[in-house]
């Protein structure tokens, strides 16, 4: 598999706090990478670092490298504004914008410079068509997106990522806030998104983490104990920590 993500000797400080420790990691293309551990170890700060929300935490401190392409992505010739458009982000809670489901989906193409209608039109209708709600919206397109359920706005908020064509799909906690059906849904979506994008995972839940990755990697206090296949690190971990935590003993 070609490698997308090189992480190496990743150190974040945030002001006194060593939240990331040495992380050596790499994220294959087309894929679903999860990242489990318990609270506050690190996944979602990695995360965040590989689109540098980040950036906007006062205090902050990173040493190392992350590699996209083979392009340093704190290089300070960098445009941030380019990288976060090839990488998207869906948060724990829904948070579609305060407008029509279609307004939602366009927003990005015309912050970067789409205005032609019936090219609105395609990416709207394709998007939602990817993320799976384009039967259960196609008809309501200009209704406020308050007005979907839970899991129908965490759909809209991942066709609203994928409207500007990003190569890597980042995703925090996903379905914690949403009941089993919607996680069900999500979980059928992010399988069939992998063929396309290349997608990393937060989740507490280990069982989704089984379900639906290629590749897990497991963090500790700030550290990635084990990555490997899901496979593997499910069924015959090499570190005891990792058996530890899958097993219940802890976290």
């Amino acid at each position: 598999m070609t490698t997308i993500v090189d992480i190496k000797q990743l150190d974040l400080y945030y002001s006194e706090f060593h939240a990331l420790k040495k992380v050596d990691m790499e994220i294959s293309e087309s894929s679903v990478t999860a990242f489990i551990g318990p609270s506050g170890c690190g996944k979602s700060t990695l995360l965040r670092t590989l689109n540098r929300m980040n950036d906007m935490i006062k205090g902050i401190r990173i040493e190392g490298k992350v590699a996209i392409d083979g392009q340093n992505i704190y290089d300070p010739d960098v445009n941030v504004e380019l990288l976060r458009k090839n990488i998207g982000m869906v948060f724990q809670q829904p948070n579609p914008f305060p407008k029509s489901i279609y307004d939602n989906i366009a927003y990005g193409p015309r912050i970067h410079g789409i205005k032609d209608k019936e090219q609105l039109d395609h990416i709207v209708e394709t998007s939602l068509k990817a993320a799976a709600l384009w039967t259960e919206v196609s008809g309501n397109l200009k209704k406020s997106a308050y007005g979907l359920s839970g899991g129908q706005q965490q759909r809209l908020c991942i066709a609203r990522a994928l409207a500007v064509n990003p190569r890597i799909l980042l995703m925090d906690e996903p379905t914690s806030a949403l009941d089993p059906i919607s996680t069900l849904k999500i979980e059928e979506l992010i399988r069939e998104l992998r063929e396309k994008y290349t997608i990393v995972i937060v989740t507490h839940n280990m069982q989704q983490a089984a379900r639906i990755s290629d590749f897990t990697s497991f963090f500790l206090n700030g550290e990635v104990i084990e990555s490997d296949q899901t496979e593997k690190i499910f069924t015959t971990p090499t570190d005891q920590r990792t058996e530890d935590y899958i097993t219940g003993r802890f976290g």
